[in-house]
């Protein structure tokens, strides 16, 4: 079975819930790619997530059920968008 006909799982559902600046609950949380007291970057089912702030630090996480909480002063969210799926091909001519 060629790369391109391989089932794909169904995303999760993915929500933010920002406390105060102080505590963020994530939902569809997939994978944790880094962290440190200044930086999280996660991959959602929406693409990758930066949070930028101070003092960061993951309070729960359960990757199987894709939950994460975090607390720290965040300052920043920012997603880059997934990668296109489907061969080189559909992705040009559609």
């Amino acid at each position: 079975m060629p790369y391109e006909e391989l089932p794909r799982t169904p995303e999760r559902f993915h929500s933010l819930r920002l406390e105060g600046r102080t505590k963020l609950s994530i939902t569809g949380v997939d994978d944790v790619s880094g962290f440190d007291e200044n930086m999280v970057v996660l991959s959602t089912g929406q693409g990758d997530l930066c949070i930028r702030g101070q003092e960061l630090h993951i309070e729960k996480i359960d990757l199987d059920a894709g939950q994460m909480e975090l607390q720290g002063h965040i300052q920043e969210l920012n997603y880059d968008e997934p990668a296109a799926s489907g061969s080189l091909w559909t992705r040009l001519f559609g």
